[in-house]
């Protein structure tokens, strides 16, 4: 009885090393999305609803709206990340701009996130490239 007693006690201690581990293997290089093409005979302004659109309906929040840049935030809980999109007649870009509660760290000149982030961007970038096919 004792022996299973100590048992039970220790395992939580045993495994909490092991569960911290898998918590650092969460982060990922942080690698800002290639430029999305912007379509021939797409304008501007429609770049930028198709842009708005699938910020808004992934929960991003526009901050900052300006011509060739729409900067955007989500923070659904206790975390948040902050990105910028620059766009132009040619092309769309996603750069990273700040975190927080992210794991976001630099380590020998590589930025690392934790890797929902790249989740997050991955689906956004598909629901522009899918909104530029729409306009075509």
């Amino acid at each position: 009885m004792l022996r299973m007693r100590m048992t039970k006690t220790a395992l939580p201690l045993l495994l909490a090393p092991a569960l911290l581990m898998l918590m650092a293997f969460r982060q990922v290089p942080l690698v800002d999305p290639a430029p999305i093409p912007v379509p021939n005979g797409v304008n501007s302004a429609k770049v930028e609803q198709i842009i708005g659109s699938a910020l808004t309906a992934r929960n991003w929040r526009i901050v900052k709206h300006v011509p060739g840049e729409i900067d955007a935030v989500y923070d659904p809980r206790a975390f948040s990340v902050t990105i910028a999109v620059h766009y132009d007649p040619q092309k769309i870009q996603i750069n990273y701009v700040t975190s927080s509660n992210l794991r976001y760290e630099e380590k020998n000149g590589v930025r690392y996130i934790h890797t929902n982030y790249a989740s997050w961007i991955k689906n956004l970038v598909t629901d522009i490239q899918n909104g530029l096919m729409m306009a075509k």
